[in-house]
């Protein structure tokens, strides 16, 4: 560090800093209501019970909402909460759910698998690597992408939970993830130096091979081995009794299921990279041979448009977001301007989109499903959002976003092709641009 750059506070600048404090108007009566309720309490704006108030113009008819309590497979709720959706509607079978820990297993193993090849790939490079140290800070990762949850029901079908239904682990993944990590780190390791010393191609495959038999005994001492066949009874909404035994995950899916995963597209969001383009983040597919996640990024107004369609059409919408800003878990609010810190504190807290996402102030951290929207002469106030955080939060598990809150911190929906304009759908056939695994929407 030059000397231009190092700047040791003196006693005369720091006198002044606490001058700077004793001029600001009502400085002990805001110190006080700071210090006694907390930031955001304190900051709170009572209008935004009147923004969000609980009414839609376009509203899905739904059930109870699920619960993936302490776990990170939002991504995972949110794309099964749009296939069974689709299932209850058709079935009249409101509240009927898709087991998560079906899906959860199997990418566990899949996941791990990748993880072998992506090790072996980058097997000649030092661990300080940013793409190496990248795949060794989350080898066992919870977190995913709408085309990873997709890619799993294209290869393993799915289950009703009543045939794998939710354990300790899946509910609170935290001791199985951290033992999960250290084993993929100790066998990345192993590989690495397979490689480094020329052992060759046979003794890889066969450590390889035992590290992933490995993975697989955790997996099913944890959450139980998922089922091959299995049989379903459920009532229906006027409790009809149904009953077909034999089924298997992928019969199941194809003959119960009219939804074609390929039909549809991830819009992006991302305004630190050029619109109207594909992008690909193969870094973290998580099926060898299986679906890649690409994003077609899009100015805002695109993704409200198709999501508006689509909502429109009688379908739910996954959507990815950064649900840590501004948001109120205890009554389900979603509000840009919920917390008025830049009020409190008198500052200026204002990024642009772009720039949130290029420092990292922004991520998307959390996947929902969209399944209202209240539209004021064809634009929209307000949406209603399908969480997964179990009836206790918001209204009965639902919450309410404001138009302003979407704009600011949803970066991705997930949406039929037939909601595409002729252009969006040119743009789907280029050759998507490879992002870096540590790119914003990762």
């Amino acid at each position: 560090m030059s000397e231009l750059t190092k700047h040791e506070l003196t006693a005369m600048e720091t006198a002044a800093l606490q001058q700077d404090l004793q001029q600001q108007p009502a400085h002990e009566v805001i110190s006080r209501a700071v210090i006694k309720n907390g930031v955001l309490a304190a900051a709170e704006d009572p209008q935004a019970t009147v923004r969000l108030n609980r009414t839609f113009s376009v509203e899905l008819d739904t059930g109870k909402v699920a619960n993936q309590k302490h776990s990170g497979r939002c991504w995972l709720f949110s794309t099964l909460n749009t296939i069974r959706h689709q299932f209850a509607t058709k079935y009249h079978v409101k509240d009927f759910e898709l087991s998560q820990s079906y899906l959860f297993f199997w990418d566990k193993v899949e996941r791990a698998n990748i993880f072998y090849d992506n090790i072996l790939r980058t097997a000649d490079r030092p661990l300080d690597d940013r793409e190496v140290a990248f795949y060794l800070s989350r080898p066992g990762d919870d977190g995913g992408q709408w085309a990873m949850g997709a890619a799993l029901v294209q290869k393993y079908g799915v289950v009703p939970t009543s045939a794998m239904p939710e354990s300790f682990n899946t509910n609170d993944t935290t001791g199985f993830a951290a033992t999960l990590n250290l084993k993929l780190r100790k066998d990345a390791l192993a590989l690495r130096q397979l490689v480094a010393t020329g052992a060759g191609e046979a003794k890889i495959a066969a450590t390889r091979d035992q590290a992933l038999k490995e993975v697989y005994r955790m997996a099913a001492y944890s959450f139980g081995e998922p089922p091959t066949t299995f049989d379903l009874e459920y009532k229906d909404d006027n409790q009809q009794y149904h009953r077909e035994a034999g089924l298997t995950p992928q019969g199941f899916f194809e003959n119960y299921f009219d939804i074609d995963l390929d039909d549809y597209v991830v819009l992006s969001n991302s305004p630190d990279k050029p619109f109207n383009r594909l992008y690909s983040l193969p870094s973290q597919d998580n099926i060898v041979g299986g679906k890649h996640i690409t994003f077609l990024n899009v100015p805002m107004a695109e993704l409200k448009r198709t999501a508006i369609a689509q909502l429109q059409s009688g379908e739910a919408v996954w959507f990815g977001n950064d649900v840590l800003q501004q948001m109120s878990r205890e009554r389900g609010f979603l509000d840009s301007q919920l917390y008025r810190t830049a009020d409190l504190f008198g500052i200026d807290l204002s990024l642009t989109k772009a720039q949130r996402l290029a420092t990292g102030e922004a991520e998307v951290s959390h996947a929902m499903t969209l399944t209202g929207v209240d539209l004021v002469n064809g634009d929209p106030t307000r949406w209603k959002v399908e969480n997964s955080w179990g009836e206790k939060n918001g209204a009965k598990g639902y919450f309410v976003m404001t138009d302003e809150w979407m704009n600011d911190f949803v970066y991705e929906v997930v949406v039929h092709k037939q909601f595409l304009t002729a252009d969006q759908r040119q743009v789907l056939a280029t050759q998507p641009q490879v992002l870096p695994a540590w790119d914003s929407l990762q």
